[in-house]
């Protein structure tokens, strides 16, 4: 009776513990115009407020002129106007914290500050994209990334990944691979061609440095990409 006692014991502590792994939740701190919110269970959206709980799954959107400021743990989440995004996942334990986030269309700041007893593993994927991070800031639309802060690992739907660091930008070029910022500050370096001859600089550079690219022919969700230089100091 007693090992039986013991074992059930166990067995509710593993419990316990499981659900603890995955209880984080995220909560709107922020918001402004148009924000909508879509959990897993329901087939509509219905407008956010300040202080709504935001779980595994949910899609959020945002209108026209509108933003939504998103806690999840030790990261922040800011979303920008004509965005959606769904969070795919969320743990929580007493050792770390993971997040990923599925961004549809738009553009996202993001921002991971964990406590230095925690790690934290963070990615945002887009259709031809993924920002993976684990404590640092950036901003991120379909195809182009800024980072603000940290180290990001960033590739497209092509190729390896590609550490971009700090002040540093990068762009998913026409064959998917995300652009090295070396060839694309080389670019900008360059002398122009004579009027009416082809620029040394790339398309993907030039619209990597201001922050949109779209490839001929593209047909995936491209977000409003806003010079990321200034995006800081929003």
């Amino acid at each position: 009776m007693r090992k039986v006692i013991i074992a059930f014991v166990l067995m509710l502590a593993a419990i316990s513990a499981a659900e603890s792994a995955f209880a984080q939740n995220g909560v709107i701190k922020e918001f402004s115009g148009t924000v909508e919110l879509k959990n897993s269970n329901t087939a509509d959206f219905t407008a956010a407020k300040a202080g709504d709980i935001v779980k595994q799954d949910t899609v959020v959107s945002t209108g026209y002129k509108s933003t939504a400021l998103i806690e999840i743990g030790s990261t922040i989440i800011t979303v920008r106007p004509l965005t959606r995004l769904t969070l795919k996942e969320i743990r929580s334990s007493a050792e770390s914290e993971t997040l990923n986030v599925s961004l549809q269309t738009g553009r996202v700041r993001v921002d991971v500050k964990p406590p230095a007893d925690r790690k934290a593993s963070m990615s945002v994927s887009t259709p031809s994209a993924t920002a993976s991070v684990r404590g640092t800031s950036f901003e991120l639309d379909a195809r182009n990334l800024y980072v603000i802060s940290g180290n990001v690992l960033f590739k497209g739907t092509r190729g390896e990944y590609t550490l971009i660091t700090t002040g540093c930008e990068s762009a998913i070029d026409e064959k998917g691979i995300a652009q090295n910022p070396l060839s694309l500050g080389y670019a900008a370096y360059l002398p122009p061609m004579p009027v009416g001859t082809q620029s040394y600089a790339s398309p993907a550079a030039t619209t990597a440095r201001s922050g949109t690219q779209t490839p001929k022919n593209d047909t995936s969700n491209v977000g409003v990409g806003i010079g990321y230089k200034g995006a800081s100091n929003e």
